[in-house]
């Protein structure tokens, strides 16, 4: 084991903060507001695009010619302090990981930097890799995690993946990474044969580690 790898959104903190409902939001906004998508159509356009595009973000791109950059900064000015606060125990266990620790987001660099530091959590991780790192392709498109692991130089085997979307883990387990579902207890353990274990909340990543230790 080399490297474990996060996601951002309702896994490095619980969905019941609700920060992504604020980021929904101003989605919307964009699409209205700067794109000039009718609002009742709006809906409609989300589902597609994230069906055949895994984001809006692609289907704005590929359909309506967005400036992706535009839109990260526009969809990401959100008021992340007021909905998260520091988590002394899940900065206590990254601390105390046997290997670093990298975030791996379809959202923006910048949005990754206000989320750890409303956490508690600057300084704790080796590097970021947002939706840029592959032209903007979101996983699970298995070109972000190609690149991720050809920018750390090592194969998927040694990765560990930490993630609330199963299908994103679906993928990295296509890498050969070791994958962990995190925050989903409506979810019976070996639902899907890709996922490795399931834990309640990130801070519970430190005991699984150590007991894979021997094994990766």
């Amino acid at each position: 084991m080399k490297a474990v790898l996060f996601d951002l959104d309702n896994t490095l903190y619980p969905p019941e903060r609700d920060l992504f409902s604020l980021i929904d939001v101003r989605i919307n906004r964009y699409m209205v507001e700067c794109v000039a998508i009718d609002p009742d159509d709006v809906d409609g356009l989300r589902r597609h695009y994230w069906k055949e595009y895994g984001t809006t973000l692609q289907g704005l791109i590929r359909h309506h010619v967005v400036d992706p950059e535009d839109y990260l900064d526009f969809v990401h000015d959100v008021d992340v302090a007021g909905r998260l606060g520091r988590d002394p125990e899940l900065r206590q266990v990254l601390e105390n990981l046997p290997v670093p620790s990298y975030v791996f987001t379809n959202g923006s660099r910048c949005h990754v930097q206000r989320v750890i530091t409303a956490l508690g959590l600057d300084g704790l991780f080796a590097d970021v890799f947002d939706i840029r790192i592959a032209a903007y392709q979101p996983k699970p498109h298995p070109d972000p995690y190609r690149k991720v692991l050809d920018r750390l130089s090592i194969e998927g085997e040694f990765c560990v993946m930490v993630e609330d979307q199963h299908q994103n883990l679906k993928t990295a387990k296509d890498f050969g990474m070791k994958t962990v579902l995190v925050g989903q207890p409506g979810l019976a353990a070996g639902e899907y044969s890709y996922v490795d274990a399931y834990l309640d909340k990130s801070s519970d990543i430190g005991a699984l580690l150590n007991s894979w230790r021997t094994i990766l």
